[in-house]
């Protein structure tokens, strides 16, 4: 629903008790206040009036979705996800769902429980789905009713390539049912070119400017709330350097990934979307040439020097095919150039503490 005079609409086709909850694309909702239970078709008005233009997160709420109010006994976690130390998909269960799985799972891991799935699971086994279920779900008619919600999550986890299903809460109601009250699914962009259904269902809104922008010039890209922004070949190195300059008291702005390529036109393009960002005081170059070649790098550096307002210092570290060259070229344009990654996160940390000339 979009306006409060919808919201109002909906709850009283529901009998006047319902649940408003704010639409954004990021978890927090209920702890945010955008999220009201409400008893009357008026109060799904009032309620819809404050969310709507509510801020969650960075995100304006530009939608509410009126929703049937369970009577809850009792609330459960569900997720499906890839367990990358145990290399397996791994169901996890808790019994303390809702808002508070983050802090169960920091303060009480020992009621998050954890069952490998490898396949097809056995069900009725010695050690099967099914027994592993009923030592949560103490009812047997919860056990029957979470044995299809479970077999529903891995079918859709294998089938649209996710890297996470997830249910939270899954309720228990006092009338005895499972409900999957909310849940969030994470498919693998990776695999999106075997799902058009799925890329059909993309929402520009979930996407910064800058990262749509991104997107278009084959770059990986993802805003973040630091100063220091990061141009970086290979996702493994972006996110090394990430964590470098955090560790050196910095914050990186952003992941860009400018990938493998050699074509400067790229270069340009990561240093354009990068200066868009107003927020930036620095930007850290770091390129580890193997199929990238850094004299190709040092070119695109240079015409982005020339053709855009670069009006933060930018610290350079090149290493790899053609490295001496590269290096000489931005040294020779008088650009600040490091061999060494610590150094030159530990430059950039500092220009972006104190200041200084492009």
């Amino acid at each position: 629903m979009h306006n409060p005079a919808e919201a109002m609409a909906a709850a009283e086709a529901m009998g006047g008790t319902a649940v408003v909850k704010a639409q954004v694309l990021t978890g927090g909702r209920g702890k945010a206040g955008g999220v009201r239970v409400v008893s009357s078709p008026r109060e799904a008005q009032a309620a819809a009036e404050q969310i709507l233009g509510m801020s969650i997160q960075g995100m304006t709420v530009k939608e509410v979705f009126v929703a049937e109010k369970l009577d809850i006994a009792a609330e459960y976690y569900a997720g499906i996800t890839v367990d990358r130390a145990s290399k397996a998909v791994m169901l996890i269960l808790s019994r303390g769902g809702g808002m508070g799985i983050e802090d169960t799972a920091a303060r009480e891991p020992d009621k998050i429980r954890r069952w490998a799935m490898s396949g097809i699971p056995d069900v009725h086994g010695p050690n099967g789905l099914k027994g592993w279920l009923s030592r949560s779900f103490a009812d047997d008619s919860l056990v029957e009713q979470a044995l299809v919600v479970v077999g529903g999550m891995y079918q859709l986890f294998r089938e649209k390539d996710c890297t996470l299903v997830e249910i939270n809460p899954l309720a228990a109601t006092r009338q005895n049912r499972l409900i999957a009250a909310d849940a969030k699914v994470v498919f693998d962009d990776n695999a999106l070119f075997r799902h058009p259904d799925i890329s059909a269902l993309r929402n520009p809104e979930e996407y910064t400017a800058d990262e749509s922008e991104a997107r278009e010039a084959g770059l990986s890209y993802v805003s973040l709330s630091g100063e220091i922004g990061c141009m970086v070949n290979g996702a493994g190195l972006a996110m090394a350097t990430m964590d470098g300059i955090k560790l050196a008291g910095g914050q990186p702005a952003n992941f860009l990934d400018v990938g493998g390529s050699s074509n400067p036109r790229k270069v340009l393009d990561a240093m354009r979307i990068l200066l868009k960002n107003h927020d930036l005081k620095a930007i850290l170059i770091n390129i580890f040439g193997g199929i990238t070649r850094c004299d190709d790098i040092a070119q695109g550096i240079l015409a982005a020097r020339e053709q855009l307002q670069i009006s933060v210092p930018v610290v350079i570290r090149l290493i790899g095919t053609n490295e001496e060259q590269g290096r000489r070229m931005l040294s020779d344009a008088g650009l600040r150039v490091a061999r060494r990654m610590t150094d030159a996160i530990e430059e950039v940390v500092r220009c972006s503490k104190q200041g200084g000339s492009p």
